[in-house]
């Protein structure tokens, strides 16, 4: 059952992904030619920013299939990785992209050019609409997984960048202000850089085997300490695969030279321990008595 939930969730998720990639394809080709037409440097950049949501999705896309291979011989964990690559590639472009409309923003601030304001008026109203449709589509499966996270983010700020083109767009059409586009833009670009921080430090996280934010290494040594049996625990590594798999591995120290039953009966309480009170899926635990190991909880192998 709970498989075949998770395919079925898989499934409708990649649908909604082709479903956001074939609507920001066309929002593109739109705005190129409504630029091209109007002279408008927003609209073309506006198209760029959101051609970039495109490859994101595509990243995304590509990611999540992979992400449900079947393990090999060769790739034991499958690809359940590439997400995690996906979302640091496309809020890594999330930032550049963010530096780079601030730098078009100065530039068109200095030097404003006067446009076909109605045309950028109505297109980016499209374009809000467009992208607008694809966030509330996204946003469920954005709240947990950090590739969706990041598509769903390239895609809000497509439409806050949209937002401050038809805001501009309806400066320049009613009052001649054509700084206003360049103003917002500004804006959306520190905006941009500050959201996209976290989602780039998350996944780099998980690629360097950080220790999950939200687990305290000494909080778990002291429960696991508390069951009979158990002398010490040392040389632990937590780490965590992608957004739901987090793995534990450690040496404990037993009192006493113990029977294969029983030691095997200690490891099943610290197993269920783990997943019950701290969510760790896997666990790894290395049972010794006697041995004269280094016995810091955190060992340095070099």
């Amino acid at each position: 059952m709970g498989h075949n939930h998770d395919h079925d969730h898989g499934d409708l998720k990649r649908k909604k992904l082709a479903f956001s990639i074939l609507l920001n394809i066309l929002l593109t080709i739109t705005q190129v030619i409504g630029g091209l037409v109007s002279g408008s440097l927003s609209l073309l950049s506006d198209a760029l920013h959101n051609f970039s949501d495109v490859i994101a999705l595509i990243i995304s896309y590509i990611a999540d299939k992979l992400s449900r291979k079947e393990f090999t011989l060769e790739q034991t964990f499958g690809y359940k990785r590439a997400e995690i690559i996906a979302a640091l590639i496309n809020a890594a472009s999330l930032i550049a992209i963010a530096l780079l409309l601030a730098k078009e923003a100065i530039i068109r601030f200095n030097e404003p050019v006067e446009i076909e304001s109605y045309l950028v008026i109505i297109l980016a109203a499209f374009s809000i609409i467009v992208n607008g449709g694809s966030v509330l589509l996204l946003k469920k499966d954005s709240e947990e997984n950090m590739n969706m996270r990041s598509a769903y983010l390239h895609l809000f700020s497509d439409m806050l960048t949209s937002v401050a083109v038809l805001v501009g767009g309806i400066g320049m059409y009613y009052m001649q202000i054509f700084w206003i586009d360049s103003v917002l833009s500004i804006v959306i670009a520190i905006y941009l850089v500050y959201s996209s921080f976290g989602l780039l430090v998350k996944p780099l996280r998980v690629l360097l085997h950080f220790v999950p934010a939200h687990l305290d290494l000494m909080a778990i040594k002291d429960a696991i300490i508390q069951i009979p049996s158990i002398e010490n625990i040392h040389h632990i590594h937590i780490w965590q695969l992608n957004d739901k798999e987090v793995h534990f591995e450690a040496h404990i120290d037993l009192k006493e030279d113990l029977n294969l039953s029983r030691v095997c009966e200690i490891t099943g309480q610290i197993r269920h321990l783990l997943k019950n009170e701290f969510h760790i899926q896997h666990t790894v635990i290395q049972p010794e008595f006697g041995v004269a190991d280094a016995k810091h909880l955190v060992v340095d192998e070099r």
